[in-house]
């Protein structure tokens, strides 16, 4: 686990954009890929020891003109320019020492209650599943999403040996969660570093090497497959909703992204409604 995130972002987005894509000419073959050290600096107008610093985690306290400046370079999306500022924030480790917040507020609740039959869940910043609709439970239940006290999605993908039975696509799903977790973590969370240090050990590498490499930001919404026992493998569409901040959670809402899967999950239902008559 690392603790220079801040470092570790900018890291990989500078690797992630090309020569052209910043307006420079390719040049010779690189040895690395994306942008040199030097390139970033002069188009962000600092030192490249200073962006050195900043990289290496020597520096953690950029100033606001700093980060825009390099958050231009890097043609960053506004979810990336806000998660660069909360890094930057939690450089002095005196961000999310408080617990991850448990409590579902009765608005969110009854939000959930609404988006019946639809599976969603609402999850906190470790990926606990802390409330969930009859639709996702039907989805999940059967393949053991929620058997954990609580239930956690990162620790399903990585520790119970149904997963990759379930995610047919177990890599992807894999990155995401690892994603998911890491842009939660600003510094200085123990919560954090207790799971992370619990799945280094239970997961091992698959786990680790994850947490290990460089950052990227999940994806808010895609098609993940699913493969239930009753009615086979399904596409779902997802879409990761955020609540305000000082909440520490987020809604993730599935969609069937086709016909057959929207036929699976009417049947599911139906055999829910048999078994309660």
């Amino acid at each position: 686990m690392s603790d220079n995130e801040l470092g570790a972002f900018l890291r990989a987005r500078r690797e992630a954009v090309t020569p052209s894509q910043a307006g420079l000419p390719e040049g010779a073959r690189r040895r690395t890929p994306g942008l040199r050290r030097s390139e970033l600096a002069t188009l962000a107008g600092v030192s490249v020891e200073y962006l050195a610093r900043l990289e290496q985690g020597r520096d953690r306290h950029p100033s606001a003109a700093v980060l825009g400046a390099l958050a231009d370079a890097l043609h960053m999306s506004p979810d990336e320019r806000l998660h660069l500022r909360i890094l930057s924030k939690g450089g002095d480790g005196g961000l999310c020492q408080a617990a991850p917040n448990d409590v579902v507020r009765p608005t969110v609740r009854a939000l959930l209650e609404r988006m019946e039959p639809a599976p969603a869940i609402l999850v906190n910043r470790l990926g606990d599943i802390l409330a969930w609709t009859d639709g996702y439970e039907l989805l999940a239940g059967p393949v053991g999403l929620l058997d954990g006290d609580p239930p956690n999605v990162v620790r399903f993908a990585f520790t119970d040996v149904r997963a990759k039975t379930v995610y047919p696509d177990w890599d992807h799903v894999a990155d995401e969660r690892v994603a998911a977790l890491r842009s939660a973590f600003v510094g200085g969370d123990p919560y954090y570093k207790i799971l992370v240090d619990e799945l280094t050990v239970t997961a091992g590498a698959p786990f680790s090497e994850r947490v290990g490499a460089l950052p990227s930001l999940p994806r808010k919404s895609g098609v993940e497959r699913f493969v239930h026992p009753d009615v086979g493998e399904l596409r779902l569409a997802y879409e990761t909703l955020e609540l305000p901040v000082g909440d520490d959670q987020r809604l993730v809402a599935y969609l069937p992204a086709d016909d057959a899967t929207s036929d699976a999950l009417a049947r599911l239902r139906r055999g829910r409604l048999r078994a309660v008559r």
